[in-house]
């Protein structure tokens, strides 16, 4: 079994991601530690919020309070709702969570069976929880776990090559032809997309990009492909690789067979509307890209933002690695379109989106106190928050929470993105203070 162990500020947001789970029907709470109880057994994100508020509230300096842990057996492991209840609650109190409120999410929507707990990491007392040798406790805890409950052990899989692939290439390193065939060649067969703008979207996770070449070749039209390293500016720091060096997997003739599948599969696929609700969710709670990025980061999703030489965002394309597809914004909705973002997080237009969900749940908190069985009985649904244009302030940071086995990329090389975004707003500063001077 593996441990992941994410901390962030943003409770609402960890609660959403798997209530969305749990509305789409591709999950379910499974159990619940120190929650108020509801008259139904259903619960909505502000009844959760309402358990972990006086926690949150009392925390006096800790910046991320919030735990966000996946718990996850081997997909060859049977394990029934039961014992999934009582590795959980082994599992915090092996950890020295047991006396915290936390809530038990099971995932089915992946053919890999886990479950996710969201709990806090300060005490009622608003004093954190100590969390040393965290990583070697965790092990030492699932290792026992394993024995306990009779589980295939994760230390059986150490020596996968599996785990070697999906490396971001680093040019500096040397033995760029290497590294990029451990990536080329392996991940078209883990991830779906649709076209080789969004394939080019998710190679940039690993400082990769293709290019289509055409030519003749005895009075014959001839296509194919080339691969370049990129730098974190995203700036191509090699020759050109000719995709028939890494296998059939990477060239263009198989890829294009790829994109019609991938279309079959992709858009009945409920991981659709779970990554377009998550997305939303994400856009409402952060007042900036950065933020927005850290938001998805959290569940596991990158979003690649395409901008021409004026800095405008031409294309928005999102990585959602739990799912393993690629979507273009436009793909989701309307609304997660590349225009949309370029206005979005304007600071007039956060002005009037942002009104706090926090107060937004302490005036459901004083309608349960009127009317106790009314938000039981008609919970209000997962997006009351945004539809109305709150939002909460958020600065989480949990990185990438979900394990995938061996080929969980680890995702980086966006740091040019980053800078690019801090550019920009140097600019429109500086925009600012000229316009004031005249």
């Amino acid at each position: 079994m593996i441990a992941k162990i994410g901390r962030g500020a943003n409770i609402i947001g960890a609660l959403s991601y798997n209530q969305l789970k749990v509305d789409k029907e591709n999950g379910e709470i499974l159990a619940t530690h120190r929650i108020r109880e509801t008259v139904n057994g259903s619960y909505t994100v502000a009844q959760l919020y309402h358990s972990f508020e006086p926690y949150l509230i009392a925390n006096k300096r800790t910046e991320k309070p919030v735990l966000h842990i996946s718990l996850n057996p081997d997909p060859r492991d049977q394990v029934s709702d039961e014992n999934f209840k009582q590795i959980a609650n082994d599992y915090m109190k092996l950890m020295g969570y047991q006396d915290q409120p936390y809530v038990v999410f099971k995932h089915t929507d992946i053919e890999r069976t886990h479950i996710h707990i969201v709990s806090t990491c300060v005490d009622r007392n608003g004093k954190k929880i100590s969390d040393t040798y965290e990583k070697f406790r965790s092990m030492d805890a699932c290792r026992e776990l394993e024995q306990k409950f009779k589980l295939i052990p994760a230390t059986a899989k150490e020596h996968n090559p599996k785990k070697e692939l999906f490396r971001p290439v680093d040019y500096r390193a040397g033995n760029i032809k290497s590294q990029l065939a451990s990536v080329v060649r392996q991940l078209p067969k883990y991830y779906q997309f649709q076209s080789l703008g969004t394939y080019n979207a998710l190679l940039s996770l690993f400082n990769i990009t293709a290019e289509e070449v055409k030519g003749e070749l005895h009075g014959k039209p001839k296509q194919g492909l080339v691969y370049f390293v990129l730098n974190e500016q995203g700036e191509k720091v090699s020759n050109p690789f000719k995709s028939s060096l890494f296998g059939k997997h990477a060239g263009l003739e198989n890829l294009q067979k790829q994109f019609e599948k991938s279309k079959e599969k992709m858009n009945p696929s409920s991981s659709k509307t779970i990554l377009k609700n998550t997305i939303e969710i994400a856009m409402h709670t952060a007042t900036n890209e950065t933020e927005f990025k850290k938001q998805l980061l959290e569940q596991g999703i990158n979003f690649v933002a395409r901008r021409n030489t004026e800095g405008r965002i031409y294309g928005m394309t999102f990585i959602d690695h739990e799912s393993r597809t690629v979507w273009n914004g436009s793909q989701l909705g309307k609304n997660l379109s590349a225009n949309v973002f370029n206005e979005w997080w304007k600071s007039e237009d956060i002005v009037k989106r942002q009104t706090s969900i926090p107060n937004k749940l302490h005036h459901l908190s004083s309608k349960e106190k009127d009317n106790p069985t009314a938000e039981t009985e008609q919970p209000h649904h997962l997006f009351d928050f945004m539809n109305k244009g709150e939002v909460a302030n958020t600065n989480s940071n949990f990185g990438l929470i979900e394990a995938f086995g061996g080929i969980l990329p680890e995702v980086q090389g966006e740091d040019y993105e980053e800078q690019a975004f801090a550019n920009q707003m140097k600019k429109n500063k500086k925009r600012r203070k000229q316009g004031g001077k005249k």
